[in-house]
Formats: structure tokens, C-alpha cells, sequence
């Protein structure tokens, strides 16, 4: 990984298509309404500008996605990984029944500017967290929105497929950095992003990823998979197993095993090699090793658990 890649994220402004991601529209009267019954957050009291996380579960509390929602006049986006748009898209239809609901999947590339000065390269005011705007950006309009699901404090942008050279072009000559999706991980392992996909599946519940207050909201009334997360919640949130950090003495790969006192306790999902703190991961570790500060091995390599966000000071 170029170091300068890593310093533009984290001193400038970085740039990275996602390539993985998908946007999803809702139309029709009652969207907002429908989505507010389906979703684990609050959609429904959301004013056009603004946005939320969310996640679509099944009724055992499975995660089918996890996603953004932003509110515009005319619609409700939904971003999300482009491998759970199919299954997103049969869920909802699924339960839609006779409700004016519409759904047709967008064509736009997803960009993500995330460090210090991405705000300055987008030229965009201060924004709440999900909270978005159309802006010119290359000669074309594009929807911007403050993303806290990115690391790097960064901003998703939503352009046209036949602007999106010009747009990144437009980025670059603000100052933007193109980097890596291999820098792109690394940093948001250390500042405990995790990724649907490589991180979070539908083998997973909301309470496992750590993402509980960001994609649930605990005063809206019933949503798909709310009984779950309501009974969780009522027995303290205690799982079997959580995502944790890792500093690992050697760099591994995803789905390497995480041992412990001779046993198997998790397995990593997300790794990589960063310039700071060298070889880091996420992973889903049993309770009887996730306490931060344990010490665990990794292909006979020993490892510590880190709590998420990984800590700012310098590896020693």
C-alpha cells in the first residue's frame, strides 16, 4: 500500500469508486411509510435532505442488508451493497402486498471522499450525519451525502455511469487522491467500519456487528425483525460472540481461525497491513475471548483484541 495513499485519507482528501454498491429508489405515496414498517430505523418523521442507516432483517433478526436512506422530494434512495439489491428488492415486494410502492434500481456510481479536507474537495457545507444535497460536481448534477458508515469521516457521492469520469476528474483537480480499495479496508478496520459482505451477512444479528445505535432506533414502533432486537435489548445485549479489532504480529487472510487458550474462539473477516499500526483485522470472537486487551493467536501468531475504533496514538 503506497504510504501517501494512506496520508491523503487521513491528512487530505482520498478518493475511491465502490465499486460493490448499488442505489435503490422508492416511489409512490405511502414510501416512506412502508419502508418506516420494514426498516430498523426511523424513516418515516425523515424531511427531504435528510437521511438515515439502516438494516432490513428477516424475522429471526437475521441481517438481509444494511443500508443508507436518503429522503428527496420525489423518492426515498436506498444505497446499499449491489449483492443484497436482488434479494433487498424480492423482500420488500414480498411483504409490499397492495401498498403504492414502487421500486427501480438506479444506474449511478457510488463514490466515497472521505479524510479532513473531503468536505473542502466537495465544496459542500457542514453536514449531519446521512444528511445529503444535489450539487454540480464535472458538469453534472450529483447527490451528496455525509456517510458515518465510511471511515476517514467521509461523503458518498451518487453520479450519473456517463459523468462519473468527469466527476472524479473534477475531484482530483480539488485535491482528491485516488486510492486503493486495499487502502479504502485499512482504514476503515482501523476506524471499525464493517463492510456487508466481507464482514456482516445474513449469519449475523444487528447486536453482533457493534452497529445496534447507529441502524436501530429504539422508539419506533414494529419493523421486520423487531422482536429479536427487542428481546436482545431485554436481556442486556449479551451475544456470543461480537466484532472485535486485532493486532496481529503477521499479516493474515480473511477466514483464518482465531484461537484461543487452544481453542477455536472466531474467525477474521476483513485484514490488512497498516502503514500505522501494521497487520490488522476484524472478527467476530466468541465472549469468552472478545474483551479488548486479550491476547489470542492467529496461525500460531500471537494476536491482541482491540475494541473498535482501533486507538489513534502510534503503534509503540
Amino acid at each position: 500500500m503506497p504510504a501517501s495513499e494512506y496520508a491523503a485519507a487521513r491528512e487530505g482528501a482520498a478518493l475511491v469508486e465502490l465499486s460493490d454498491r448499488a442505489v435503490l429508489a422508492a416511489t409512490g405515496p405511502q414510501r416512506q411509510k412502508f419502508l418506516h414498517n420494514m426498516l430498523s430505523n426511523d424513516v418515516a418523521s425523515l424531511a427531504p435532505g435528510q437521511g438515515t442507516l439502516a438494516s432490513l432483517m428477516d424475522v429471526k433478526g437475521h441481517l438481509l442488508a444494511l443500508m443508507r436512506v436518503l429522503v428527496t422530494e420525489n423518492a426515498v434512495l436506498l444505497e446499499m451493497p449491489k449483492q443484497r439489491l436482488l434479494k433487498v428488492q424480492e423482500t420488500l415486494l414480498f411483504y409490499k402486498v397492495g401498498a403504492p410502492v414502487r421500486f427501480e434500481e438506479r444506474t449511478d456510481v457510488v463514490l466515497a471522499v472521505i479524510g479532513p479536507h473531503a468536505q473542502a474537495a466537495l465544496a459542500v457545507p457542514q453536514l449531519a450525519n446521512e444528511a445529503h444535497l444535489a450539487r454540480e460536481l464535472g458538469g453534472a448534477t450529483v447527490r451528496i451525502a455525509r456517510a458515518s458508515d465510511l471511515p476517514a469521516a467521509g461523503f458518498a457521492v451518487h453520479v450519473a455511469p456517463e459523468r462519473a469520469e468527469s466527476a472524479q476528474a473534477a475531484l482530483i483537480a480539488a485535491g482528491a487522491t485516488p486510492i486503493s480499495r486495499e487502502t479504502f479496508d485499512v482504514l476503515r478496520i482501523e476506524d471499525g467500519r464493517p463492510w456487508y459482505g466481507a464482514d456482516v451477512t445474513e449469519d449475523h444479528l444487528l447486536h453482533e456487528t457493534g452497529l445496534l445505535r447507529e441502524y436501530h432506533s429504539s422508539s419506533k414502533g414494529c419493523y421486520v425483525g423487531q422482536e429479536v432486537v427487542a428481546r436482545l435489548e431485554g436481556r442486556g445485549g449479551h451475544v456470543n460472540k461480537q466484532l472485535r479489532g486485532l493486532r496481529l504480529e503477521a499479516a493474515a487472510a480473511p477466514g483464518a481461525a482465531v484461537q484461543h487458550e487452544g481453542k477455536d474462539v472466531g474467525i477474521l473477516t476483513s485484514t490488512g497491513v497498516s502503514p500505522r499500526l501494521g497487520p490488522v483485522a476484524l472478527a467476530y470472537l466468541h465472549r469468552s475471548a472478545f474483551a479488548p486487551g486479550t491476547s489470542v493467536a492467529v496461525g500460531g501468531r500471537p494476536a491482541t483484541v482491540v475494541a473498535l475504533p482501533f486507538p489513534t496514538q502510534d503503534a509503540a
